[in-house]
């Protein structure tokens, strides 16, 4: 009796992988949206038939916008943004930028070179050490609430933290791109304020002027973090979420952004504003690829930490600091 065949199905199923489980792992792949951002990972073949993972920095320079359900806005809604970006500048870092920049040129017009000229970011404010320290606990505060303020109109935009990347921080990830991030931003950094300072541009920034009190450092540190969290909130976050709504491409928001947080470091001299405005590109690119702020929270107030800590207590032992 000739012996009869099983279907191929059968038998392709038998030497693998059921076919039913086959079916259920080609299922379960995640859907787009909920795919890990960053740079995509495009395979290709060798003669050795191997696989390798090359970058797409194409998406690095050009990033599409965020998918979104939200409809386009109307007339009333695109004037209502407008108006609400420049009332939140002009009461935070817009106004900051425009002194910045008179103050810049108030001192290119001095006889002295700006090289020879000093500024400090953090200075006393009083002979009396309690009313002193309630003299920087307000600046401390009005930064805070700058940022506060970025986050509430976010919300009210239907944008909660977690959408602009403030969901639980993942600690090792975070914390480890925020190290990356600061000494990528402040090794160059400080080089390119040497060399600005050697050539002329830039002023002797003295990082902290405060008295030697007692709450000297822990002030210095509230300052950094109320300072990171000011910048990356209204610079990062709240500016190019809301010229996105208007319709700005990715590289478009991402100028504005650099723009502003150059301008209101242009007091320190050419070099400062020039720096900080590399310093958006590359952070404001990160958050667009990644929609992770922590990492860019961590980053800037580790390098103001040490900016200012670092300054307060080596001042006295490094003759060559300004």
């Amino acid at each position: 009796m000739r012996r009869q065949r099983r279907p191929a199905r059968i038998r392709r199923a038998r030497r693998g992988r059921p076919l039913a489980q086959s079916r259920a792992a080609r299922s379960r792949r995640l859907p787009v949206s909920e795919r890990p951002t960053g740079p995509r990972l495009t395979p290709h073949c060798t003669k050795l038939g191997q696989t390798r993972a090359v970058i797409d920095f194409k998406s690095w320079l050009t990033p599409p916008p965020p998918a979104s359900t939200a409809p386009p806005p109307d007339a009333r809604e695109r004037t209502t943004i407008k108006v609400e970006i420049a009332i939140v500048l002009l009461v935070t870092f817009g106004l900051s930028g425009m002194s910045s920049i008179l103050s810049l040129v108030e001192d290119a017009l001095q006889t002295a070179a700006l090289s020879d000229q000093t500024v400090a970011l953090n200075s006393s404010r009083s002979s009396f050490s309690l009313i002193d320290l309630l003299f920087q606990l307000l600046s401390i505060l009005r930064l805070s609430a700058w940022g506060a303020l970025g986050l509430y109109l976010l919300w009210r935009a239907d944008l909660a933290p977690r959408a602009i990347g403030l969901a639980r921080p993942r600690l090792k990830i975070d914390l480890g791109h925020g190290v990356g991030l600061a000494a990528l931003i402040g090794l160059p950094g400080l080089a390119l304020y040497l060399v600005g300072n050697a050539l002329g541009f830039n002023l002797n920034v003295v990082p902290s002027a405060l008295d030697d009190h007692w709450w000297r450092v822990p002030a210095l540190i509230l300052y950094a973090l109320a300072n990171s969290g000011a910048e990356e909130i209204i610079v990062v976050a709240y500016l190019i979420s809301r010229l996105r709504r208007l319709g700005l491409s990715e590289n478009a928001s991402l100028l504005c952004s650099s723009l502003l947080r150059g301008s209101y470091h242009f007091y320190q001299g050419v070099g400062g504003g020039v720096g900080n405005f590399l310093m958006g590109l590359v952070f404001g690119r990160y958050w667009q690829r990644t929609g992770r702020l922590w990492p860019l929270l961590i980053a800037h107030a580790l390098i103001d930490i040490v900016a200012f800590v670092g300054y307060a207590l080596l001042r006295e032992h490094l003759s060559w600091l300004p």
